[in-house]
C-alpha cells in the first residue's frame, strides 16, 4: 500500500473529498489512498496521535475540528494561525504541520473564474463565521484593501475585523445598510448557509440595488445555483458558486502532500457529476 491520506470530521460520511482525491491519485498514477475517518470531538487527541503513529502523510480537517486541532499539531502555518483554524495537515520531517487552504482556495477559484487582479476591487462579505474569516483574512493577505462585512449580528463582524493581523480598510454594516448601498461594490461574497438544500428559496440579502457587472460568489454548491445567484444574474451580475473553492482548497492540499498539481477540470467534473450538476468541461 502506498502513502495514506484522509479526512477527519464528525459527521464525515457525506464528504466528497475521498472521491475527488482518490480519482486524482489514480489519474496521476500515484500509489496513494485517501479515506474518511469519523472522529468525535472526545477522540480527537487520540486520533491525531494515531495519524502520526501510523505514518499518515497528510489529512484534511473538517467540522467540528478545525479550531480544536490547533494545539494538537506540532506547527501551524502563519496564515492558519491568524485565521485560528486548520483544514489541511501535512507530515513534514515527522512533524504534523497545519495549514488553512479555505481562503486561498477561494481566491484561486475567484481568479480563475472571474479576474486575476483583485487588489482594487470593493468587496462586501455577507456573514462573519469561520468561512468568512478565512476568506476575509486571505483576501487582505493577498492585497485586497477595501472589504466591508455585513452580518445579522454586527458584533461578530466587528470582532472579525478587529482581530485581523493584516492592515485593511473595512466597515461593518447592518444588513439593511448593505442592501441600500449594494451598488457600491464590485464583488459580493455570500458565506452563510442560507440558501443551501433544502432551503433553496431563501436568500440572505436583497440584491435589488446591485450594479450590473458586479460579480457575486456564493460558497454554497448544493444547489449549484442558489436563490441569491439567480436573482443577481437577473440584475445583470456575473456569478459563481462554491464548487471552485472546494476544488481549489483540495488541490492546494494535494499539492502540499504530493508536490504535484492535479487536473482541476477533472476534479470539478467528478464532484459536479456526483452532485447531479453539469460537467465543467
Amino acid at each position: 500500500m502506498g502513502n495514506l491520506y484522509g479526512v477527519i470530521g464528525d459527521p464525515i460520511a457525506h464528504s466528497l473529498s475521498p472521491l475527488m482525491h482518490n480519482d486524482a491519485f489514480r489519474s496521476l498514477q500515484l500509489d496513494h489512498n485517501y479515506y474518511p475517518f469519523h472522529v468525535t470531538p472526545s477522540h480527537l487527541p487520540d486520533a491525531v496521535k494515531g495519524m502520526k503513529a501510523l505514518g499518515v502523510n497528510g489529512f484534511n480537517v473538517t467540522i467540528p475540528h478545525k479550531v480544536t486541532i490547533l494545539p494538537l499539531l506540532d506547527k501551524i502555518d502563519s496564515l492558519a494561525n491568524a485565521i485560528g483554524a486548520v483544514n489541511t495537515v501535512v507530515r513534514e520531517n515527522n512533524e504534523l504541520v497545519g495549514y488553512n487552504s479555505d481562503g486561498l482556495g477561494f481566491i484561486r477559484a475567484l481568479k480563475e473564474e472571474w479576474k486575476a487582479d483583485l487588489e482594487n476591487e470593493k468587496v462586501l462579505i455577507i456573514g462573519a463565521g469561520g468561512a468568512a474569516k478565512a476568506i476575509y483574512y486571505s483576501l487582505v493577505y493577498d492585497g485586497v484593501q477595501t472589504i466591508d462585512i455585513c452580518n445579522r449580528t454586527p458584533e461578530r463582524a466587528v470582532q472579525l475585523v478587529q482581530s485581523c493581523p493584516y492592515p485593511s480598510q473595512s466597515n461593518v454594516l447592518l444588513m439593511e445598510e448593505a442592501e441600500e448601498n449594494l451598488g457600491e461594490y464590485t464583488l459580493l461574497i455570500q458565506t452563510t448557509s442560507i440558501g443551501m438544500i433544502p432551503n433553496i428559496t431563501d436568500s440572505p440579502i436583497s440584491v435589488q440595488n446591485i450594479k450590473p457587472g458586479t460579480h457575486v460568489v456564493d460558497i454554497i454548491y448544493n444547489p449549484f445555483e442558489t436563490m441569491i445567484l439567480k436573482e443577481a444574474k437577473q440584475k445583470g451580475a456575473t456569478t459563481s458558486n462554491g464548487l471552485g473553492m472546494f476544488i481549489y482548497q483540495g488541490a492546494i492540499a494535494f499539492e502540499k502532500w504530493t508536490g504535484q498539481t492535479p487536473n482541476i477540470n477533472r476534479m470539478k467534473n467528478i464532484v459536479a457529476n456526483h452532485l447531479g450538476g453539469n460537467s465543467i468541461c
